[in-house]
């Protein structure tokens, strides 16, 4: 009795590590046995549930695993791309919910890879392989029209990199999507909000559809937060995101078509040669 309590106590203490990126922390979830958050230089990356890694706590998170839910019928395999790994909390959920699926996780901190696979393994059954190198690298030894789904999710000191904001960046990701295959891509911006609108311009360059999903809040430049940005060859679920971002604990709206297009203010396309990091949030943000 005493050493399983014991084994219960070390399980829940925090996790210490220096990585490439900084110093990267696991912190135990109070109210979830073996749940943790990462944290690099105390921000928030990711959060895991290794009893159920459907559950998804960040709300943005929740938004691209509702799109991971709209890429192909039910539980049907795909074939997913991450870029930036954090704690492989979406390839998690993908394998859980679209078992036999086949993903790549591309992260260049090779020391938080090794952090994360020991202390928090991946489903052995589970069909991932993780790359250690830098997101455009490793996209570009991806064949083309591979993925159905691209997501990007790269920070780094919580800025996305000046050279993953480009259209060249968004060529590579094109490339490597098959037909009617999804990108999404998660962006952070406050106020006023011209990171974003470049982004968006940046997407509309080579993509015919797009949405944009966030917490109406960040939407109108009231605060800094997270937006989804989600971009196809094709016909987008436009109702069908919408209902479920409504309907969602963290409850986001979707700005699609014209909406969109007036939300983007006429900015301009991010090229590699004026390519700038995104912002960095207010300190207040993690607080």
């Amino acid at each position: 009795m005493a050493r399983n309590r014991r084994a219960r106590e070390a399980v829940s203490e925090a996790v210490v590590e220096k990585v490439d990126g900084g110093l990267a922390e696991l912190m135990p979830d109070r109210d979830r046995p073996r749940a943790w958050t990462l944290l690099l230089d105390g921000a928030p990356q990711s959060h895991v549930d290794l009893d159920d890694p459907t559950y998804l706590d960040f709300e943005y998170q929740r938004r691209i695993g509702h799109i991971a839910d709209l890429v192909a019928p039910p539980g049907k395999p795909i074939r997913a791309v991450h870029l930036g790994g954090g704690a492989f909390t979406l390839a998690r959920y993908i394998a859980a919910t679209r078992p036999r699926s086949t993903q790549q996780i591309v992260e260049r901190d090779t020391a938080l890879i090794q952090l994360v696979r020991r202390e928090l393994p991946l489903d052995p059954q589970a069909r991932v392989r993780v790359r250690g190198t830098d997101a455009r690298e490793g996209l570009a030894k991806i064949a083309d029209g591979w993925a159905d789904l691209v997501i990007t999710d790269v920070f780094s000191g919580a800025r996305t990199p000046a050279h993953l904001t480009s259209t060249e960046f968004l060529a590579e990701i094109r490339r490597v999507l098959a037909p009617g295959g999804y990108y999404a891509a998660n962006l952070a911006d406050g106020p006023p909000l011209a990171h974003l609108r470049g982004q968006l311009a940046t997407a509309a360059a080579l993509f015919p559809e797009l949405a944009l999903v966030a917490d109406p809040a960040v939407l109108r430049g009231k605060r800094f937060g997270n937006a989804v940005l989600l971009g196809c060859d094709a016909a987008l679920p436009v109702a069908e995101l919408t209902r479920r971002s409504a309907s969602d604990p963290h409850p986001a709206r979707v700005e699609h078509g014209r909406g969109l297009r007036d939300f983007s203010g006429g900015a301009a396309a991010v090229t590699d040669a004026r390519a700038v990091a995104s912002p960095a949030p207010p300190p207040s943000v993690f607080r």
